[in-house]
């Protein structure tokens, strides 16, 4: 047994893919880099899996699957109250596949045809921001909550209450929430907001502004969240060419 093998593991993934090939391969890779991998040939596997077995740290998810697509599955996966972080890896490279991925719940988006190096840098970045409430510095981590008007957010459980009642969004879509109400009434760039999802200086999308589409697509999905408890809502204004502010009416 070498030596990766005994240490402890980076973290734990789940592979989900129906190509058994590309499945033992990426796990291969997984493993060397440090990681403890468990894979599931379909969707079905995944989700018995989620539900009564130990959760994994991220999973990694084939779009294009028998029976149960992976958009399915991660539907399933949030309707269940399943939160584990999803990184999408498809063929499917399609921006409208990848607003769709991140619009139903998911962390980032890879194409299958991206080197590895690519995909472990996503995987860092995701497991980074996962482990970011453990570095705080005291007084951050003393702040319990930050409420502006009738927003609340409780930084210790990252949920989010508007006018009292309790707004489900992600790990992602709470930060994002989080650095537009901590600084209301000032705009935030596309770049601040991307940079603070996906880590600064990362490119991704079509040409030199292509990862504005990602962020449009989270705060599309954060809207529709507070509106379904509050078909008023309109606190999040769009400055196009720019980003976003919180406290002006939406503009979009």
């Amino acid at each position: 047994m070498t030596d990766i093998n005994r240490r402890t593991p980076r973290a734990n993934l789940a592979v989900v893919d129906d190509d058994a090939l590309f499945r033992e391969s990426i796990t291969q890779n997984l493993e060397e880099a440090g990681f403890s991998v468990a894979g599931c040939c379909d969707g079905r596997a995944a989700l018995d899996r989620l539900t009564n077995g130990p959760r994994p740290d991220i999973v990694l998810l084939d779009w294009k699957m028998p029976e149960l697509s992976g958009i399915e599955v991660l539907k399933r996966m949030r309707a269940a109250k399943i939160d584990v972080p999803v990184i999408f890896l498809t063929v499917l490279g399609d921006q409208i596949y990848e607003e769709a991925a991140l619009l139903g719940g998911a962390v980032d988006f890879v194409e299958k045809s991206r080197s590895f190096s690519i995909l472990l840098r996503r995987i860092e970045l995701t497991l980074s921001r996962l482990q970011v409430g453990e570095t705080k510095s005291e007084p951050e981590a003393s702040k319990t909550f930050v409420e502006y008007g009738p927003i609340r957010l409780k930084l210790d459980s990252n949920r989010v209450a508007w006018k009292g009642r309790q707004v489900d969004l992600s790990l992602s879509e709470f930060r994002l929430v989080k650095l537009m109400v901590e600084q209301a009434g000032r705009d935030v760039s596309y770049r601040d907001l991307y940079d603070l999802v996906h880590g600064e200086g990362f490119v991704a999308g079509e040409g030199d502004i292509g990862y504005r589409a990602n962020v449009r697509a989270f705060v599309k999905r954060i809207r529709q969240k507070f509106r379904d408890v509050d078909r008023e809502f309109n606190m999040i204004g769009n400055y196009p060419g720019f980003g976003y502010r919180w406290g002006e009416e939406d503009a979009s």
